[in-house]
């Protein structure tokens, strides 16, 4: 079982971003569950949504305490909330940051890094900093567990079929071609 947990902020879509990539799974013929995690539930603060897929069903419908991959769609929110917290040795972590690597404060334990500069693209898509659609594409891009085709083909079946939909579509794309992906494997045997 392959287990996620994505870190934001109330208003920010995370737990949107959860259900479109269950979606996305389920589209590959993959079991997938995804489970949000409401607390203040208010713009800005805190939000974690969680999700499981498999190739079996899943039966287990609580929290993920140890992730084999973060996605954190906010910069901030590292600040405040260890994201880290659990991460199984050897995980991913997909992150949107303008900083480079080498700046960036990164466990032994992670293997692999998806970087994007994804408020500055959500600004230039939206004109808002809503991240989400773009993690989804940095997401498949930095792990390959899902294909980009597969998310694109949620979104024309989804919501978005007749408000935003180009546009999200352009930040899945933009999300996919513009992540860093850097593999830390000597870091995490270390």
């Amino acid at each position: 079982m392959y287990e996620i947990r994505l870190h934001g902020r109330g208003g920010q879509g995370a737990v949107m971003a959860a259900g479109m990539l269950a979606a996305g799974l389920v589209a590959e013929g993959k079991f997938a569950v995804a489970i949000p995690s409401f607390g203040f539930e208010r713009r800005g603060a805190p939000v974690v949504a969680f999700l499981r897929t498999d190739p079996h069903e899943i039966r287990r419908m609580t929290n993920i305490t140890h992730p084999d991959c973060v996605i954190c769609i906010d910069p901030t929110v590292s600040r405040s909330v260890n994201i880290f917290s659990g991460m199984k040795t050897g995980g991913s972590l997909v992150l949107t940051t303008a900083k480079p690597l080498s700046d960036l404060a990164i466990p032994g334990i992670v293997d692999t890094v998806g970087l994007i500069d994804a408020v500055r693209f959500a600004i230039e898509i939206f004109r808002r900093p809503i991240t989400n659609t773009l993690m989804l594409g940095a997401f498949a891009r930095a792990t390959g567990i899902v294909s980009l085709d597969s998310l694109k083909q949620t979104l024309l079946e989804s919501e978005f079929r007749d408000a935003g939909l180009d546009q999200n579509l352009a930040a899945l794309d933009r999300g996919y071609n513009e992540t860093q992906v850097h593999r830390l494997g000597s870091k995490a045997a270390a």
